[in-house]
């Protein structure tokens, strides 16, 4: 049997690190290669890192045809729900797979809901009868929790792995999935416009970092000043309760009050500093 490969199907997981690429060929040299590989007619589905090296050093291997596939995206799925239950792959990674399901998902969705829809006009009226309520296929569109579900994740991070791939740059994507910075100060990181998300990176793991304080630090500034309680419930200052503040409570909130308004100005004085470098670096 002639054994196809699609380069975007093998691109479709994530590929081995060269330690775990390296990892896997030794254990092939040494033990033979014990799991089959699975095929989709002549095309391989599962097993390209084995394949490859089983053909350089004419290791032999056994081949299993999936007859359950429909489509290349029942292959994806299968692919994704295959990998989604590895313990070796990162937060990251899940979070990514399972998005991709969601995207499937949801095109599936809509393809079915088109479909009904024809069908429905077809072979009814447009209207349902009086008092008859429309019936409508039962969706097959995964929620965010769906998400986090499949993927052992919050939905928090959900969110922040969507924005990663919706903004973040191709150097601060390979970061995150390196382990070189957090899911959550990359979301944090990808915020900022793309020159200063490569410089961050650029700088290592701890420019990105303090790439990410700077971002939250102005973002804390920004955020209107809270209502003090007493004036919330209609007291004036300094008085709490029934009796005045002693002066050591108002000192203590003087003391408060400066360390927020420095605060902001060491927030407003990152930014100044920045766009200093920026307009220098223009010129």
């Amino acid at each position: 049997m002639q054994i196809k490969i699609n380069d975007a199907l093998r691109s479709y997981i994530e590929p081995l690190t060269e330690s775990e690429y390296q990892s896997l060929e030794r254990s092939l040299l040494a033990e033979g290669c014990r799991d089959a590989l699975v095929l989709w007619g002549e095309l391989l589905v599962d097993g390209h890192n084995r394949y490859q090296i089983c053909q350089e050093h004419g290791i032999p291997f056994k081949v299993i045809e999936n007859t359950a596939f429909r489509s290349m995206d029942d292959v994806k799925l299968w692919m994704i729900e295959n990998n989604l239950g590895r313990r070796s792959i990162s937060d990251y990674q899940r979070g990514v797979l399972a998005l991709r399901k969601k995207e499937i998902m949801a095109e599936r969705a809509k393809e079915l809901a088109e479909a009904a829809a024809a069908e429905d006009a077809a072979i009814a009226p447009a209207e349902p009868a009086d008092g008859e309520a429309a019936v409508k296929p039962p969706s097959m569109a995964l929620s965010r929790e769906d998400v986090a579900r499949a993927a052992r994740l919050s939905s928090a991070t959900i969110g922040q792995i969507e924005k990663i791939q919706k903004s973040a740059t191709p150097e601060l994507v390979e970061a995150v999935r390196s382990g070189t910075i957090s899911i959550n100060a990359a979301a944090t990181v990808a915020s900022l416009p793309e020159e200063a998300q490569m410089a961050a990176v650029a700088g290592g793991k701890k420019q990105l970092q303090q790439a990410a304080r700077e971002v939250r630090e102005l973002r804390a500034a920004s955020r209107p000043a809270k209502e003090p309680k007493e004036q919330k419930e209609g007291r004036s200052a300094p008085w709490e309760g029934d009796q005045p503040l002693t002066e050591a409570d108002e000192l203590k909130a003087e003391v408060t009050r400066l360390r927020e308004r420095n605060a902001e100005l060491q927030a407003e004085n990152t930014a100044l500093q920045k766009r200093l470098s920026e307009l220098m670096s223009a010129n």
